[in-house]
């Protein structure tokens, strides 16, 4: 029989902990003020860095040394002489050429070198230069925004180009 009486004969609550709402928001409002002042401390501590744009690189990459040759594969070695390809700035192997390549030419690497992946905009004049000296005409919408801002009279006066190129680009136009 279920005992229906006013005695408290079930389970003693007494040792559950109690929720102290005073306390729990004094915790809360220690840590917000802990958290700001670490974010302010952290963003005025260090400047950021400043990179240089992308630039061409100025050595061949050797992809074809290796090309059909066998080589073992010990786990001794170390990393400069295992198999694939192994770069120096970031220490690393990989495994093929496709992969080294796109190693070379990522992120990662281009931040080890301290190259951020803008690339520096040409001015008319050096767009101009790169089309002479490939030998190339220049297109008319290039001839015509050089000629509005009088950058092919410049490039007529200044030494930068050779008399051959001078005559090319009198010849022109």
């Amino acid at each position: 029989m279920v005992n229906t009486s006013n005695n408290a004969g079930g389970v003693d609550n007494t040792f559950r902990r109690k929720f102290d709402r005073e306390e729990y928001l004094e915790r809360a409002r220690e840590r917000e003020k802990q958290e700001g002042e670490s974010r302010h401390k952290s963003k005025s501590k260090v400047p950021p860095v400043q990179r240089k744009p992308l630039k061409h690189r100025d050595y061949e990459v050797d992809l074809e040394s290796r090309l059909g040759k066998t080589q073992v594969v010990t786990p001794i070695a170390p990393l400069s002489q295992q198999a694939g390809y192994y770069c120096s700035v970031c220490e690393c192997v990989v495994k093929d050429s496709a992969n080294y390549l796109d190693h070379i030419n990522g992120k990662k690497h281009q931040r080890a070198l301290g190259m951020s992946m803008r690339v520096e905009r040409a001015s008319l004049e050096q767009k101009v230069m790169v089309e002479i000296k490939n030998g190339r005409l220049i297109s008319e919408d290039l001839y015509v925004a050089c000629r509005s801002k009088g950058v092919l009279n410049n490039l007529r006066r200044g030494s930068l180009l050779g008399p051959l190129q001078s005559k090319i680009l009198m010849s022109e136009y």
